[in-house]
């Protein structure tokens, strides 16, 4: 039986994952990563793993996790994106350097409470699915892992729901050191824009608020204080409550509109990931999911290079926010993602990223798995 590890963060779903190994007949080694923000000691973890009867060791991964994920958090910000720090994590940090340090204890998978599903094909590929509970699927965090990394995954609690992992904590007795769930973004301790004043050095720069005519109707306190789609924060007067548009970065410039400008036929995305890539460059129908929250829904991914595509939604989708991760599916499997970047909004706004489809297709390569 090949040794587990399992990531061991302090709460009730890493804990559970633990549980279920060992009663597999698994003699799981815990490991605890420090990161340099949470608020766990390793003394907690520790104390967890005498009771559960596993060994626990503690990775630091502290200069990792602030290079990786943290600075990169900061960098998006200041381009006027919005991040999405766990799709990073995931890929560069737990199933990066936490399962490098696993290996070198001689443990050849690592579990994590993620509730997703991992599964070989018959071609020996291997295929991130959905998980169990659709409610608490967390495929969309994990979109960014390769076929080697999927091949030392394990997640225990895949094939289950969120009430059935509480019931099963309290029949055996788990009890987390953390309440705090795991797609919740870990080193935010108070709010976004309070982390970026505090950690980033981030200082309020006031500017204008405008309609996407450029006619201003307000000012803003700071474009770090806001989101493509946010509604609340705005406190310009209207028929009807202003949304986020854009965030225009180089001119300091909030870009705000009625709900039904939200609205976007299609986007670029950049940094293709493909889990298993595509044979071919021909235009991919799938289901796209654009942030955590939202639901996946009908789109074509045109392939452009074997970074850069076009994604065109079946029916125009509100809020796609730049900077934030697009992860494709084609049923519950998972077939990788991209960063969003350019969008198109309903009308002309913003005129110079507007999309084509016309580009060649012929530099995209594809790799066989």
């Amino acid at each position: 039986m090949k040794r587990t590890a399992v990531a061991l963060s302090g709460g009730i779903d890493s804990l559970a994952a633990a549980r279920i190994l060992q009663e597999k007949g698994h003699k799981p080694l815990g490991i605890h990563f420090l990161s340099g923000f949470s608020s766990v000691s390793p003394e907690d973890v520790q104390k967890m793993g005498k009771e559960m009867g596993i060994r626990v060791e503690t990775a630091d991964c502290r200069e990792d996790f602030r290079k990786k994920v943290v600075d990169y958090f900061v960098r998006t910000y200041r381009k006027g994106r919005t991040p999405n720090p766990c799709l990073l994590c995931n890929s560069l940090i737990k199933f990066g350097s936490l399962l490098s340090f696993a290996r070198k204890l001689g443990a050849e998978r690592l579990a994590t409470g993620h509730y997703a599903r991992v599964s070989a094909a018959p071609s020996g590929r291997y295929m991130l699915r959905k998980a169990a509970d659709f409610r608490k699927d967390q495929s969309y965090f994990l979109a960014f892992l390769s076929q080697k990394q999927l091949a030392s995954a394990c997640f225990p609690l895949g094939d289950m729901t969120k009430e059935t992992v509480r019931r099963l904590a309290a029949e055996k007795g788990l009890t987390p050191v953390t309440q705090k769930e795991s797609q919740d973004i870990c080193f935010i301790k108070d709010s976004y824009p309070d982390f970026l004043e505090k950690y980033a050095g981030f200082s309020p720069e006031p500017g204008p608020v405008t309609d996407r005519s450029g006619k201003k109707i307000g000012e803003h306190q700071g474009l770090h204080l806001f989101t493509v789609g946010q509604r609340r924060g705005i406190s310009c007067p209207a028929s009807e409550p202003y949304y986020v548009l854009a965030l225009d970065k180089k001119n300091n410039r909030l870009i705000v509109g009625f709900k039904k400008e939200l609205y976007t036929p299609e986007f670029r995305v950049t940094g293709l990931h493909w889990i298993c890539p595509p044979s071919s460059a021909a235009p991919l129908p799938v289901q796209v999911k654009v942030r955590y929250r939202h639901l996946a829904v009908p789109a074509t991914v045109f392939p452009e290079s074997v970074t850069d595509a076009i994604v065109r939604f079946e029916s125009p989708h509100p809020a796609v926010t730049p900077g934030q991760g697009a992860v494709f599916y084609q049923g519950d499997e998972v077939l990788g993602g991209g960063w969003i970047m350019n969008v198109q909004q309903i009308g002309k706004f913003p005129p110079d990223t507007v999309l084509r489809l016309s580009r060649s297709a012929e530099t995209f390569r594809s790799a066989e798995c």
